[in-house]
Formats: structure tokens, C-alpha cells, sequence
């Protein structure tokens, strides 16, 4: 079950890189958070009857935990430096959480980890100016 949600997540990823890449949309920042939300979303979702089944309440935060690590990049994007920082805890989180449930759940989650990463990098890198 999870190898079939995973391989859904790592499709979905390519996916909105594909789009990236062909549209190079203005807001792309926002579409790779927005991405990364909705695909952890769909994962907790799809994983939740299993999760519960086998782990009972505490599916709640073996699922809860990757989704809110997702929405905090989302909610920190007015802010340009806050939003790379946490696209950052983000990656890190969902990252640590995945591999400390690598056996389980934990690697359907780990595909969107680059997604924040790319924002991350985004937000961080120094601006470069284009007059001279």
C-alpha cells in the first residue's frame, strides 16, 4: 500500500517540476509550497484508514506531524527570508519524520522534501542584479 502511495507522491512531484520547467509561472515559489501542502495532504489522506487501522489514535500524529510541517511554509510566505526558513524546518522535518517511520508510513512523505527544498534555496540565495 505505502510503495503505491509513494511512487503517486514521487509522480505528483515530477509532475509540478515538468509544469515548472514548461510554464515558468511568476509565482512559482507559491506553487511549489502550494504543491508540497496538497501532496502531503493527499498522503496523509490516502494513508489514514490504513494508519489507523494498524496504529489506532496514534495515527493522528504519525500523519499530523508531516501536515503541519507543511502548512507552516504556507503560512510564513508573506515574508520572503521567513518563508526560506520555513521551507528549510519544513524539508527537515518531514525529512526526519519520514526516515524515523522509514519502515512504516514515513517514506510516502519523503518525495515533497525537494519541493521545499527548491523553495528554500530560492528564498535564500542572494539576489543578483541585473543593471551594471
Amino acid at each position: 500500500m505505502t510503495s503505491f502511495v509513494t511512487l503517486g507522491a514521487l509522480a505528483a512531484v515530477v509532475a509540478v517540476g515538468v509544469l515548472l520547467l514548461i510554464r515558468r509561472p511568476a509565482a512559482a515559489q507559491r506553487l511549489v509550497r502550494l504543491a508540497g501542502l496538497v501532496i502531503t495532504v493527499l498522503v496523509a489522506a490516502v494513508l489514514t484508514p490504513w494508519t489507523v487501522q494498524d496504529s489506532g489514535a496514534a495515527a493522528s500524529y504519525l500523519l499530523g506531524v508531516p501536515v503541519l510541517a507543511a502548512t507552516v511554509p504556507m503560512l510564513a510566505s508573506r515574508s520572503a527570508r521567513l518563508a526560506g526558513i520555513a521551507d528549510l524546518v519544513a524539508a527537515a522535518v518531514i525529512c526526519g519524520w519520514g526516515l524515523l517511520l522509514a519502515l512504516g508510513i514515513g517514506v510516502a512523505f519523503l518525495p515533497v522534501v525537494p519541493l521545499y527544498v527548491v523553495s528554500a534555496i530560492r528564498s535564500l540565495a542572494p539576489r543578483t542584479s541585473t543593471l551594471s
